[in-house]
């Protein structure tokens, strides 16, 4: 094996180094060296599979082309757990009423069935706020009160109290759809006082700065999202008359820009629960009916029937696996409303039925819900 020992190495005009081609191995035992800057420097005509150190995060990042930008390097199995809690993917539920605000944190891992355990508590009980998560990091966005605009975060593996990250909103963002590529989280729409059509924008990593995305096609609340890793889709919800519509919308998540028209949902699943995915399906829950309708996420056109979910109930969060979605806890629709436990749920992949999946650790509806292996991740 050759060797070369070099401390300076660049091109004849010194501004630049030569290229190495081939199969080329570093063997020392101590360390090497990659470029370095801020978030802000980020060059944006690299190679795909470019890898530089990010001062701002501390930590290794990789482009992944024009399109889908710089990411982070994971070093996290999203298969948690231990002898007691079992392992798989980590879902996450925040908050909720019963029906006032409550601020428990539930989790469980998704691969086996049963009650739900206290992860910690959210700095401020909340109802109506909207979640996603990067692979180690779950986000928090807005809700009922005074905390409409806050985003808020816990770190999935090691559980505990959320932490307000002193970060506000560009709007106020209640009962709004969520989603996200582990990179960038969007939030969408809200609803009370006045339903809105903005979309806004974080970086999960920094929780830096949040900013403007774009308009959903209509001004609407109380719907939700799905998302593979490039698309984020918001199916039905209340537009601003105050009535249910079918109108489901997409994004391309890296990019910014307003909502374009993807189809339609199924009559009667069009509001209040939860959407789970896995990497190419969405479903929506209805809220209120047993109906479970789904999507492709990478082609256009109207929601299809599903199945039917175990219980009617409204306003109750998903999470999802790659291969299962599920939807917890929720309310009844006569008054009082009364809140309930129950959890179900179904292998994506397949068309039919839900299954009961266990109980939520508190009766309570309108939290919101993410896992460290849903369809963006």
């Amino acid at each position: 094996m050759s060797q070369i020992n070099i401390r300076n190495l660049s091109n004849e005009n010194d501004d630049g180094s030569p290229e190495i081609v081939g199969v080329s191995t570093f063997s020392a035992t101590s360390f090497f060296v990659p470029p370095k800057g801020t978030t802000a420097e980020r060059p944006s005509d690299c190679e795909p599979g470019s890898i530089r150190f990010n001062t701002d995060t501390a930590n290794l990042e990789y482009f992944r082309g024009k399109t889908l930008g710089w990411s982070q390097f994971e070093l996290i199995n999203s298969n948690l757990g231990g002898a007691t809690e079992g392992v798989g993917v980590r879902g996450i539920v925040f908050g909720g009423g019963t029906p006032s605000s409550v601020d428990t944190i539930d989790y469980h891992n998704l691969s086996s069935t049963g009650t739900w355990i206290d992860f910690g508590n959210q700095f401020a009980g909340r109802y109506g706020t909207t979640a996603t998560a990067s692979r180690s990091r779950a986000i928090i966005f807005g809700g009922h009160g005074v905390q409409r605009d806050v985003v808020s975060f816990v770190t999935i593996a090691s559980k505990g109290d959320s932490v307000d990250s002193g970060l506000n909103l560009p709007v106020d963002h209640r009962y709004a759809a969520g989603f996200g590529n582990g990179t960038r989280g969007v939030v969408a729409g809200s609803y009370y006082p006045a339903q809105t059509n903005n979309i806004s924008y974080v970086d999960i990593s920094t929780l830096g700065s949040s900013n403007d995305f774009g308009d959903l096609t209509e001004k609407r609340g109380i719907m939700k999202a799905v998302n593979s890793s490039t698309r984020g889709v918001i199916g039905g919800g209340y537009n601003d008359s105050n009535a249910p519509t079918l109108t489901i919308d997409f994004v391309t998540i890296a990019s910014t820009g307003d909502a374009v028209d993807f189809g339609d949902m199924i009559s009667g699943s069009n509001q209040s629960n939860g959407g789970c995915e896995s990497s190419t399906r969405g479903l929506w829950s209805g809220g209120y009916t047993n109906i479970i309708g789904f999507i492709t996420i990478a082609t256009l056109g109207n929601a299809a029937d599903f199945g039917d979910t175990v219980n009617p109930w409204g306003h109750r969060p998903a999470v999802s696996s790659p291969t299962r979605g599920m939807w917890c806890g929720g309310r009844g629709n006569s008054s009082p409303y009364p809140s309930n436990t129950d959890v179900d749920y179904v292998e994506i992949a397949t068309l039919g039925n839900a299954k009961d999946f266990g109980d939520l650790s508190e009766a309570r509806q309108a939290g919101s819900g993410t896992s460290n292996g849903h369809g963006g991740l």
